[in-house]
This record gives structure tokens, sequence and C-alpha cells, in this order.
């Protein structure tokens, strides 16, 4: 059964010392198909013109869509990795936070499709991505 506290601990543990600690993405909820995380929008992740930049906003996306995957496997035999991502950022953010949620579009044995959707804080569609992910058998290091 799956442990919403339990695993988003886990996710949470798991970006210290990252680049999703260095980002401040908090990971805030989670259900049977979907996790939720927040960032905030701030200096640490504007471009040159104070808008969130979109590399930070494709990061946001592909860490919550592959901490996602960590629901459907056994991260002792199994692990996840990002193969494809695509972007298309809808409207601009200047500073708030932003909220970032994958959703699985399909759940094969080896791969992983994830819908993200990344709004604001009135719920305002910010940048819709999807995420491909491959299961690996997780190999002796």
């Amino acid at each position: 059964m799956f442990n919403k506290e339990k695993f988003l601990a886990l996710c949470n543990e798991w970006s210290k010392n990252t680049l999703m600690e260095t980002l401040e993405i908090e990971y805030i909820d989670a259900g049977e198909d979907f996790l939720k995380a927040k960032m905030p929008v701030n200096s640490r992740v504007h471009q040159p013109m104070g808008l969130l930049h979109g590399g930070a906003t494709v990061a946001l996306a592909e860490s919550v869509g592959s901490a996602a995957s960590l629901m459907f496997i056994n991260p002792e035999k199994q692990e996840v990795r990002g193969i494809e991502i695509s972007a298309n950022h809808l409207r601009s953010k200047r500073e708030g936070t932003v909220y970032c949620t994958a959703k699985i579009i399909h759940k094969g044995a080896s791969i992983h499709l994830w819908e993200i959707r990344i709004v604001d804080e009135n719920d305002k569609l910010i940048s819709l991505c999807k995420l491909s992910n491959m299961v690996l058998s997780r190999r002796e290091r």
C-alpha cells in the first residue's frame, strides 16, 4: 500500500546536496498516480530579464517526473533515467511560487510517460511538459 508521508520524506531526503536543493524544490503531495512539488521563483531561478528561466522550469519538471517514477519501481533492484523531456512555456513568472504536478500517462515495465503541469499560486498554467523515463535494472557500483 502506498504511504504518502514516507514517499514524500524519501523524495525530500534524496534532494539534499543536489540541484533540487539548490533550486529549493520541496515535494509536498503525492498519490497513487501523481507527485507534486513547489519551487520559489526568485533571483536564483531568473534569467537576465528577471523572469523564471525555462531551464529551471524544465529542471523542476524532470526532477518531479523522475522522482514520481520511484513509486512504481523497486529502488533496491531498479533505477530510473529520464530519456526525453519537452516543455511548452506558456506564461512568464517573476516572483512567488510555482507548483509542479506529474501525473502518469503510461506505466509500462520499462517506460513511464508523465504529463507535468507547472502552475502559479492562482492555478494558471505556466508550463506544460512531457517526460519519458526508462526503468533500468540496478547495477552493482
